[in-house]
């Protein structure tokens, strides 16, 4: 991309909104990376059963939306866009708010998201036609790029979802306890075997966004934080011993992986978000 003359690279609006229209159509009509090899190693540690059959029903899915190039699921979902915007980086043409909202409305007039989203979430809850507004949150960092991550945010999981603020003290037990808690009570609602991704810290909206930051590592890569990695590692063997399983079938595989991401907090709170992802979780990223 041109150079402005003030020393900032110039990004045009139109090339960001063919981008992510490029990752709609990826994230909804395939899964994440990793997702359909945790689907097959479920499936054959997964005894005979109703459990076994929903796990096959899963994979075979991923297989005919790769070839039909149709979305994964019929539920789209609310796009949601992290973007990192180096300080090194100006748009042309256009917001980044604009851009990614036209990509998402390109994505929609092809096919590959549903009109999901209402104008008004009270009185006729009418549709806005080409699932915008998306969700856009941005970051502010040093370089001359923009990366985008996206993750398509159906009702199911969404619904499922759960934030509280805990007592200051209760530490890595009261975690577990809310976020077993949450699974025990929604997880089957969200379309199991899930990524159960847990934001710890920060405020009210940040835990939120760290479980959904969580959402877009890539399957098999723990945290680089030793607590955060053993609460991984407790919270991934008490959400299957919960039994619930693949499509509430039962079972030992409720969840294929659990994140666990933490930040700062005031010395009076504990923020917990609990953001469940499902079989089909759908993600895409882009460096432009």
């Amino acid at each position: 991309m041109p150079d402005g003359g003030d020393g900032l690279r110039e990004l045009d609006a139109g090339t960001i909104a063919k981008a992510v229209e490029g990752m709609c159509r990826e994230a909804s009509t395939s899964p994440a990376p990793g997702l359909a090899p945790a689907l097959a190693g479920a499936l054959a540690q997964c005894p005979p059963g109703p459990s076994r059959e929903a796990l096959a029903i899963c994979l075979e899915n991923i297989d005919i939306a790769a070839g039909s190039g149709l979305p994964l699921c019929q539920d789209t979902g609310v796009p949601v866009f992290l973007a990192e915007l180096g300080t090194g980086v100006s748009i042309t043409g256009g917001t980044l708010g604009s851009a990614i909202a036209s990509g998402v409305s390109f994505a929609c007039a092809e096919g590959y998201l549903r009109p999901s989203m209402v104008s008004d979430p009270f009185g006729c809850r009418l549709n806005t036609g080409d699932s915008t507004p998306p969700v856009v949150h941005v970051e502010m960092v040093e370089g001359s790029s923009l990366r985008l991550g996206l993750v398509l945010r159906g009702a199911g999981t969404e619904n499922a979802s759960r934030v509280a603020m805990l007592p200051r003290l209760s530490g890595a037990d009261g975690v577990v306890r809310f976020a077993v808690d949450a699974v025990a009570s929604q997880g089957a609602f969200a379309c199991p075997p899930l990524i159960v991704s847990v934001g710890v810290g920060g405020n009210l909206e940040t835990c939120a966004l760290l479980a959904k930051k969580g959402l877009l590592r890539p399957f098999g890569a723990g945290s680089p934080d030793p607590a955060c990695a053993a609460l991984e590692e407790r919270l991934l063997n008490r959400i299957n011993s919960l039994g619930i399983g693949p499509q509430g079938f039962g079972g030992p595989c409720t969840a294929l992986s659990v994140r666990v991401t933490s930040a700062p907090c005031h010395m009076a709170s504990l923020p917990v978000c609990v953001c469940m992802g499902c079989h089909a979780l759908r993600t895409a990223e882009a460096m432009l």
